[in-house]
């Protein structure tokens, strides 16, 4: 073990608060799949969904490991080419979509001979992030043109979210506001970031207005899901969601401070996303308020440590890899605690690390590998400078050794006559 840990590199905080948050998913997954499991077999027997979420995290750390070994500015080159292809699987998504355990939107596609599902608009997200970060850290002589950077920035972001909006408005919703954030800390102006967020609006308010006109279509069928839910978070009227919430707010209210215990929570039974969406209820009902405020706790340590990361980081583009892949995690993880205790609607955004799913959790690997390859570079960049500084320092010494023998060497081998005049006894008297 410890020589796995020696062969670790980067920043061990991440590394830490990353092993604590995959460790501690184990007990919530394991008792909040009984409803999974319950309706796929009937057995209530959940030991198959935590041998699978052991494969999911095992596997996460593994790409974790291999991603940090690659240096991080390969994938400076590697999201400018990957972004084409992450329209088509977009696209092939959008027309051709599965629809996965009861989620009622076509955001899933399935490998063909492989079997495997997974979420294209994740891994869209973090190629994004990466292909804005690239953009920004450009060295440039002259300051930004708008109508250049609506061709190089601006047209690829719209496009992918193009691409996302019509079956996940959320994930839209989040990808656009952590790109914005992304661009005002790499000091795009301002004036053009309000021209965008203008346009962003116009264009979803057309799109929603279109959607009116052809209600039956296909392409528009998750507008009415999102009028309904923020009408529903509005207001009183009770549908699924609803349903859901209140579920929630039943398990949280019942954890109470020290919560009814491992396995011990009954909303597990009732509520449909237990193991995935609603998972932080689960943790509260089960752990009470101290296990609540205990992973919101370690989810901002680990925001802690992306800011040192970025602090750190001697380049630009590393800067801005470790926000925009760091930043959204986090982000994404406060808007799951949100909806559970009904501060914002429903979503169905995953807590990250500790949600069930494949797509989610190897996604968030991929962000972690690249942000420790990150910070892998700087430790590496001062390790380089404390070595030079070593060899320097003992250079040195052999310096002052030398000269401090050559000095020896002129006294011993001098020929000068130091020796008292002999006939000084004779002159004297």
């Amino acid at each position: 073990m410890k020589q796995l840990i020696s062969r670790l590199k980067g920043d061990k905080g991440i590394w830490s608060f990353v092993a604590l948050l995959a460790l501690f998913s184990f007990m919530p997954v394991f008792s909040a799949s009984s409803n999974l499991a319950y309706l796929g077999h009937g057995t209530g027997n959940t030991l198959g969904y935590l041998l699978k979420h052991l494969a999911h995290i095992g596997c996460g750390f593994a790409i974790i490991y291999y991603i940090h070994k690659i240096p991080y500015h390969y994938f400076r080159s590697i999201s400018k080419w990957l972004l084409p292809i992450v329209w088509v699987v977009l696209a092939i998504t959008m027309i051709k979509g599965t629809v996965i355990g009861g989620a009622n939107a076509s955001r899933w596609l399935q490998i063909p001979f492989v079997g495997i599902s997974f979420q294209p608009s994740a891994f869209a997200a973090l190629v994004l992030f990466v292909f804005v970060a690239r953009y920004l850290s450009k060295t440039r002589t002259a300051p930004i043109d708008f109508l250049e950077s609506l061709r190089e920035l601006w047209l690829p972001v719209f496009i992918t979210l193009i691409f996302i909006l019509p079956s996940n408005f959320s994930t839209t919703a989040l990808i656009f506001s952590m790109v914005l954030m992304l661009v005002f800390i790499g000091k795009y102006p301002m004036k053009y970031i309000g021209i965008i967020v203008g346009s962003g609006i116009i264009f979803l308010t057309f799109f929603v207005l279109v959607s009116k006109a052809f209600p039956d279509a296909k392409f528009f069928s998750r507008v009415r899901t999102w009028e309904s839910r923020i009408e529903n978070f509005s207001t009183d009227k009770p549908d699924e969601d609803d349903y859901q919430i209140e579920k929630a707010k039943i398990a949280i209210a019942s954890g109470k401070i020290y919560g009814l215990g491992p396995g011990k929570s009954v909303q597990k039974n009732f509520l449909p996303q237990s193991s995935s969406d609603f998972i932080y209820a689960i943790i509260v009902e089960e752990y009470g308020l101290i296990g609540g405020l205990g992973v919101l706790f370690l989810y901002l340590l680990l925001l802690f440590r992306f800011v040192i990361a970025s602090h750190k980081a001697n380049t630009l583009f590393g800067k801005l890899v470790v926000i925009g892949l760091g930043f959204p995690m986090i982000f994404q993880a406060m808007i799951n605690m949100a909806v559970a205790v009904e501060l914002l609607p429903v979503t169905g955004q995953t807590l990250p690390l500790i949600s069930s799913g494949g797509t989610s959790i190897w996604m968030t690997c991929i962000a972690l590998g690249i942000i420790i390859g990150v910070t892998k570079k700087e430790e590496e960049i001062e390790q380089e400078q404390k070595d030079a500084a070593k060899r320097e320092e003992a250079l040195q010494r052999l310096i002052d050794a030398e000269i401090a023998l050559e000095e020896q060497q002129k006294e011993s081998y001098s020929i000068e006559d130091k020796m008292a005049n002999p006939m000084n006894a004779v002159l004297n008297k």
